[in-house]
């Protein structure tokens, strides 16, 4: 199994849209997420600063780059956009910093 943790900024005022659309996901993203090895996802939301952390589990690291391509994706990050800082206005997806993993208790 492998772990990755990512941080992205949500907009100021944003975290109770955030958290609706994501109460109400699309059967066809999480379709898309269960058929790339995507699991055990949660999202945690910082209130100090904006910040959500993602964690997930993979059962397959080549398969996760496969995301961003899927039309489902694009699709979610053209919905999200207005919440959440994005690579560009032309490039929908989130800014995601990559944590590294420090520490492991099984």
């Amino acid at each position: 199994m492998i772990r990755r943790s990512f941080r992205l900024t949500l907009k100021e005022g944003k975290i109770e849209e955030y958290k609706k659309r994501h109460d109400a996901i699309w059967p066809e993203l999480s379709s898309a997420l269960t058929s790339l090895g995507i699991s055990n996802y949660s999202i945690y939301y910082d209130s100090k600063d904006n910040t959500l952390i993602e964690y997930m589990e993979l059962t397959d690291e080549n398969r996760f780059d496969e995301l961003e391509e899927m039309d489902i994706v694009k699709k979610w990050n053209n919905y999200m956009q207005d919440l959440l800082i994005t690579k560009s206005s032309t490039d929908t997806s989130a800014v995601e910093d990559e944590l590294r993993e420090v520490f492991h208790h099984n």
